[in-house]
């Protein structure tokens, strides 16, 4: 009996020891498991970091290292008719696309063509007449025109006073100042004269001797009724 009750507690001892070894076991390799995963997560962490790490840098070093294109630009006058422009030069545009914009006003289509003609400007922005009649003087080394930019003329007739009533008949008899002789301005108030029944040689007086961007001084100092304005 005695020798019965003590085989019983042996096996039940080696049972629990049994059981422990592998609950042991078992703590072990989940332990190691754990920390086999967290060192794999780490580590991929560790290279999604670097890979963004590496593309942000490529992609500074690939903008910096981006070499730009001068250009010299000469416009024919600084108005709020060229806003778009402007609001591109100010966004950083021209740079997105490679070019560093050097922008000049010339302030007049005349001494425009002459920056061109002469190398100082790359591009001239004014109007289509300077090209015409740089060609019909047979220069041999004539500019061309190659945009678009705008469609309608920003200019504007300017009075004294205000004229509610304003028609087209209201200029016969005055003194306007239209600016330079064959200057777009001035070409296309004698358009609007023309379409609307005004001779501009016979029904008014048009004072061309003054340079466009020099009418809105004259204007104020008293010379002339009527003034044409750009935008």
């Amino acid at each position: 009996m005695k020798k019965r009750l003590f085989t019983l507690l042996l096996a039940a001892s080696l049972t629990a020891l049994a059981l422990l070894g592998c609950t042991k076991e078992t703590a072990q390799e989940s332990s190691t498991n754990a920390e086999t995963s967290e060192s794999t997560e780490t580590t991929g962490n560790a290279e999604t970091d670097n890979d963004v790490k590496n593309s942000n840098s490529d992609s500074t070093t690939g903008a910096s290292d981006k070499e730009l294109i001068s250009i010299r630009l000469n416009e024919v006058a600084h108005s709020i008719f060229y806003a778009p422009m402007y609001a591109a030069i100010e966004e950083g545009y021209f740079e997105e696309e490679g070019i560093a914009l050097d922008l000049t006003c010339g302030f007049g289509a005349d001494k425009v063509m002459t920056a061109v003609l002469s190398g100082e400007a790359d591009i001239g922005f004014m109007g289509s007449e300077s090209s015409i009649y740089t060609y019909n003087e047979g220069a041999n080394d004539y500019v061309v025109n190659f945009a678009q930019l705008t469609q309608r003329a920003g200019n504007f007739l300017v009075a004294r006073e205000e004229m509610p009533e304003f028609t087209w008949n209201d200029l016969k008899g005055k003194n306007v100042l239209g600016g330079r002789k064959g200057g777009m301005p001035e070409m296309v108030f004698e358009y609007i004269l023309k379409e609307n029944g005004i001779d501009p040689a016979a029904d008014l007086e048009i004072n061309q001797s003054i340079d466009f961007g020099s009418t809105g001084a004259a204007f104020a100092e008293g010379q002339g009724d009527f003034t044409v304005e750009s935008a």
